[in-house]
Order: C-alpha cells, then sequence, then structure tokens
C-alpha cells in the first residue's frame, strides 16, 4: 500500500501536467496509441524476463519519436499513428504468443496493478518524474505556443519540430509510468479524462494544470482506499476511473446548471 501510494501520487501528478498538453494539442489517439505500443514493449521484456517498466519506455519512446518525426504537423498525424501503431501491436502478438509464463503478467499490463508495485518500481517512477517535469517546466512557454497555434510558432522561429518530438517523448515516459497504475486499456483515465474536466473549470494554463494534477490525485488516492479497505476483491484500477469519470459527469452537465456563470466551454488558453 506504501509503494502504491507513492507511485500513483507521482504518476497522478505527471499525468495530470502532461495530460493538459495532450488534450490542448488534441492528440488523444497519440497517447491511446502509446499505451498500446507500451503493451507490446512489456510483453516483450516480460518474454525476456526484465521488468516491464523498461519495455514500455522503450517501446513507447521509439514509437512516439517515430510518430512525431513522420508526421511533424501534430494535426495530421493521426494515418502516421496508425501506421505505428499496426506494426507495434504486430510485435506485441509475436512476443505474447512466444511467452509461456503466467497470464497474469499480461494481465496486470492490461488493467494495472498498482498493489503489485515493487520497491524498484517505485524508484524507477520517481526517476522517470523526475526527468519529466523540469523538462516540461524548460519547454513551458514554446511548448503551450505551438499547441496553440502551431503554424505562428513556426512563423516565430519555435522549432515545432523538435518540440513535437519532445513532447511525445514526454507523453511516452508519461504513459509508461501511468500503465503501472491503471493499465494500457485504462490510460484515459489519468492521462486526458482529468485534464478534460479541468479545461472546463479554468482558462488560465496554470489553473488548468493544477486542476488537472488536484483531480488525478483524488481518484488515485480515493481508488487506492476504498480498494484497500472497502472492496478488497476488486480492482484499483476499476475505482479509479470509475471516480474520473464520475467527476467528468458532475462538470460537463451538473456543475453548468448549479454555477452557469463559472463554468465554461474548453477553449485555447492565453499564454498568461
Amino acid at each position: 500500500m506504501q509503494h502504491a501510494l507513492e507511485a500513483g501520487s507521482v504518476v497522478a501528478i505527471v499525468a495530470g501536467i502532461i495530460g493538459y498538453f495532450v488534450v490542448l494539442r488534441r492528440s488523444s489517439f497519440a497517447a491511446h496509441a502509446l499505451s498500446h505500443i507500451g503493451f507490446a514493449g512489456a510483453a516483450g521484456a516480460v518474454l525476456f524476463g526484465i521488468s516491464p517498466v523498461y519495455g514500455l519506455l522503450l517501446f513507447t519512446s521509439v514509437g512516439g519519436s517515430s510518430m512525431a518525426i513522420l508526421s511533424p504537423r501534430a494535426a495530421h498525424r493521426d494515418v502516421h499513428i496508425g501506421t505505428v501503431l499496426a506494426f507495434m501491436l504486430g510485435l506485441g502478438v509475436l512476443f505474447i504468443s512466444l511467452y509461456t509464463g503466467y497470464a497474469t503478467e499480461a494481465y496486470s499490463i492490461l488493467f494495472g496493478e498498482i498493489l503489485g508495485i515493487s520497491a524498484n518500481d517505485v524508484l524507477v517512477t520517481i526517476v522517470a518524474a523526475l526527468i519529466i517535469l523540469p523538462v516540461v517546466a524548460l519547454a513551458y512557454r514554446p511548448l503551450l505556443f505551438s499547441s496553440i497555434d502551431e503554424d505562428v510558432a513556426e512563423a516565430k522561429g519555435i522549432p515545432t519540430l523538435f518540440l513535437g518530438v519532445l513532447f511525445m517523448l514526454l507523453v511516452a515516459a508519461a504513459t509508461s509510468i501511468a500503465v503501472q497504475v491503471v493499465g494500457v486499456l485504462l490510460i484515459f483515465s489519468l492521462m486526458v479524462t482529468p485534464a478534460a474536466i479541468a479545461q472546463r473549470l479554468a482558462k488560465r494554463p496554470r489553473e488548468v494544470i493544477m486542476i488537472s494534477v488536484a483531480i488525478a490525485l483524488i481518484a488515485t488516492w480515493l481508488g487506492l482506499l476504498v480498494s484497500f479497505f472497502v472492496f478488497v476483491s476488486y480492482p484499483v484500477s476499476f475505482f479509479i476511473t470509475t471516480i474520473v469519470f464520475s467527476f467528468y459527469l458532475i462538470v460537463r452537465f451538473i456543475y453548468p446548471r448549479i454555477n452557469p456563470a463559472k463554468s465554461s466551454q474548453p477553449s485555447f488558453p492565453e499564454l498568461k
């Protein structure tokens, strides 16, 4: 439980921050594809007897870089994302067919196994976060600018191709560590949904990011507590995704009726 709280908190912070740029750049499909690519990498790592996290990081990094290089424009990247995804999933099928161990390994990759995280996995998660967060801080303004209007940013001399590759690498790393908590199939619960909720509650980028992180943290902590103390036999990832989805429904349908003056539709932020 201690390892789960430590890793879950770190993952929630990273996913909440990176998720804002994922939503802003309309790259939800890319995050979804990277999670499945990560499954192929994790399956390969399990096949060769090493930690799935390393396979996740390797495959998502290579896949994300390939997507960004094949299509420099984020708005026209769907075809290239699908192409890379298909190839990587083919490798995943090969690895799974060659793997003769217990099915629980593949199950934990697909749906997450946060209560089974080891001390080494927590350390890897923290190290990844210590790399991701400073990079995001350094690239914050140009990344925000290029996310809002890529054409204008390129005209101003901002290296949009470099930022695109960097962003995909950040998403790859964030996806790899988030998979431990919610699994490949449920990655949207921490990577996209909190940011989508936050965009309806605030307009300034920093406020949106803070709300996104807070929602991800609350959902992770509540999911862990409910699963550990109340419904012991049920998976943690189910409660995390249910809590986040409930927040989204409240903000999407109930909050505008309660406080229509402060509720807002998702919109492009100001550079402040």
